[in-house]
């Protein structure tokens, strides 16, 4: 069953890229400005971050940073990342419900329904990301060749997102109140991770409790491959790694398990 489970995404593939598609098309069917929507919303937060954190707070990043628009061009590389997060997680729970119409065909791979999630997810932090590249050519006059190591980050940071939509998925079916907790719980990761603050601005004796935030390795890597120019720690992140996939096969073989009695709970 695990292998099977496994190789799901790649049978599948077409399926995966029509849905996905096919969520993208219907989240801007009807707008006047269509798709192009995914390209405006994040140009305006980037300018609202910048207002906000530049001028207004004069904040700056570690308090080391002298150009106003540094702090907002780091905390938008981190919400990136948090946003995918989010987007997938707080959609988890309730991601069987929305489809029980794929619930109830027996030949539908529900399996994949994670992937579609998270493509759709990826396709708007893509763009994000373009424009953060503009904006840091802007504020910081380079690109740091570390970028050629996102890919890398990334990986874990997909295999822990598609584990735990996997995982949640199949609790919601039968614990409909989970998606109230997740939505918490959310909010709670989002303060107490690097995305406000580095955290080498905690006291030493809080570090390593928010460094155990699952969201604080990857919003960090990102931000120190893209931006910042540093090498990611090689054991590190052999340890993300090992974790990652270990939650990726703990949801998958979760969710095997329990698939069988999403239909008749539906």
């Amino acid at each position: 069953m695990y292998r099977s489970l496994m190789m799901s995404a790649w049978r599948h593939k077409g399926l995966i890229f029509k849905l996905t598609y096919r969520e993208i098309a219907a989240r801007y069917r009807g707008s006047m400005a269509g798709v192009a929507w995914s390209f405006f919303n994040p140009v305006l937060m980037l300018a609202v971050y910048t207002f906000v954190f530049s001028m207004v707070f004069k904040a700056k990043w570690g308090g080391e940073s002298s150009s106003q628009g540094e702090f907002a061009v780091i905390l938008f590389a981190g919400m990136i990342i948090f946003n995918i997060f989010a987007e997938c997680i707080s959609r988890a729970p309730m991601l069987m419900v929305e489809n029980s119409n794929y619930v109830k065909k027996v030949v539908f791979p529900l399996e994949v329904l994670p992937w579609v999630v998270l493509g759709n997810a990826l396709f708007h932090a893509l763009i994000s990301f373009f424009i953060l590249l503009l904006a840091q050519l802007v504020v910081f006059n380079s690109i740091p060749l570390s970028i050629l190591l996102l890919p890398f980050i990334m990986l874990p940071f997909v295999l822990f997102i598609v584990g735990g939509i996997w995982f949640l998925s199949a609790i919601g079916v039968y614990v409909r109140d989970l998606s109230q907790f997740v939505g918490v719980a959310i909010t709670v990761l989002m303060f107490t991770s690097p995305l406000f603050f580095p955290l080498e601005a905690l006291p030493e004796f809080l570090q390593p409790y928010l460094a155990l935030n699952p969201l604080a390795y990857f919003i960090t890597g990102v931000r120190d491959v893209v931006i910042f120019g540093n090498v990611p720690d090689l054991v590190s992140y052999v340890i993300v790694c090992g974790l990652s996939f270990f939650i990726f096969s703990l949801g998958l073989v979760f969710f095997g398990v329990t698939k069988k009695g999403f239909a008749d709970v539906l």
